[in-house]
């Protein structure tokens, strides 16, 4: 039995995003910004993948800057809301963020801005009396992650939002576990910047989009022929933007009725593992990704059992299931999400997750809770010494 449980590390691609795919390779392969007909014909597949990623997310269609993929996504919005400034400025994230933030907010640091990271509490959310706090008069940026990847924590981004907003500061908020899980309505919400990934609603890899509110200048990353509306050069990769835009027209769709099938199944998986006294639940257990469960295994012996050999385990038993840490060097380190919520260093390396999709089944929830069981009895039992 083959059971795939990392959706939020990327999910299978739809057959109808596979399909606008192939239609735009072989069909419309002309180049978007060509004016004869074959450039005409995949410049018209262009704006209805356009169309349809911004339907989404309730955008207009010039607010939708195609990437390729989140992790541009949030580069551009940090990046490029930073470079409209000649002197450092003071930047803001949380502690809590994707890598595609955090990384860009040290490179900021190392040309002197001044970077601010949010606390979280124990369930990885971000006061907003905290947000108050930090914000200065020379706060550009906001930037705090929507559904945390690997604890499930959905933040408060209304009320985050709106707070950056009254200060005058730009938001931005990775959307990438929410898009095509939640209904996502820019319209009404406080942001300025939204970043969404293709593969994490069923597209294909290697595209995504940043939302950019209208009047909200950003300067390029990249230079060249000034495609995106300035903001991304480069001949867009139509056949994964086609699949894209086939993948979120589908999500919208479907979202009313899988979400609450999701939220199903991930209460039905935390519960059937309730009484597992060595799982503890990692993240908010109210304000959660729909699809996202996540523990820490708090009696584990860090250097026999970590979150990467669950990983291995379970996977030889046919399931699919991520490790909540990084890994260096092939030794297993402490999550800095953990860390950042409290975790000692040897739980923080014992984090696992499970996140659920549209293949997913009660039966591959209940024979989950199981082997993972059984998994964890065999790692967790003392060691049997051969007879001497």
């Amino acid at each position: 039995m083959q059971i795939y449980l990392d959706y939020s590390a990327t999910t299978p691609p739809r057959s109808e995003a596979i399909a606008a795919m192939q239609a735009a390779m072989a069909e419309q392969w002309g180049n978007p910004s060509s004016l004869h007909q074959w450039g005409s014909r995949a410049a018209t597949v262009l704006e209805q993948a356009r169309s349809q990623v911004a339907s989404l997310v309730n955008a207009p269609l010039d607010a939708i800057v195609f990437t390729a993929g989140g992790t541009e996504a949030d580069n551009l919005a940090v990046i490029g809301a930073a470079r409209r400034y000649r002197l450092p400025q003071h930047l803001i994230i949380s502690a809590v963020e994707h890598s595609a933030v955090e990384q860009p907010a040290q490179q900021l640091e190392q040309m002197g801005w001044q970077v601010t990271r949010l606390p979280v509490d124990a369930q990885g959310r971000v006061s907003p009396t905290d947000l108050r706090l930090a914000l200065r008069d020379n706060t550009a940026l906001v930037s705090i992650i929507y559904g945390q990847s690997e604890v499930g924590t959905l933040q408060p981004i209304e009320v985050l939002g709106q707070i950056a907003r009254d200060h005058g500061a730009l938001f931005h908020t990775d959307a990438v576990q929410v898009a095509g899980r939640l209904p996502l309505d820019v319209q009404t919400l406080p942001v300025d910047l939204l970043s969404i990934s293709s593969h994490k609603l069923y597209g294909p890899q290697g595209a995504g989009a940043l939302y950019v509110r209208p009047g909200v200048e950003l300067l390029p990353l990249l230079g060249g022929g000034g495609q995106e509306f300035g903001l991304r050069s480069g001949t867009q990769g139509l056949p994964a933007l086609a699949g894209f835009g086939m993948a979120a027209a589908l999500a919208a769709t479907e979202m009313p009725h899988e979400t609450l099938r999701l939220m199903s199944l991930r209460d039905r998986l935390f519960a059937q593992l309730a009484d597992v006294t060595e799982l503890v639940p990692s993240g908010d257990r109210r304000d959660r990704l729909p699809h996202h469960v996540s523990f820490c295994v708090t009696a584990a012996d860090g250097d026999r059992v970590n979150g990467r050999t669950l990983v291995r385990e379970m996977n030889l038993a046919g399931i699919g299931i991520s490790a909540g840490s990084a890994c260096h060097s092939g030794k297993p380190s402490p999550s800095p999400v953990l860390k950042a919520m409290g975790y000692g260093d040897r739980a923080a390396r014992c984090g696992i997750r499970l996140t659920l999709g549209r293949h997913t089944t009660a039966a591959d929830i209940d024979w989950t809770a199981m082997v993972l069981r059984q998994v964890l009895h065999r790692a967790l039992s003392p060691l049997t010494l051969s007879p001497a």
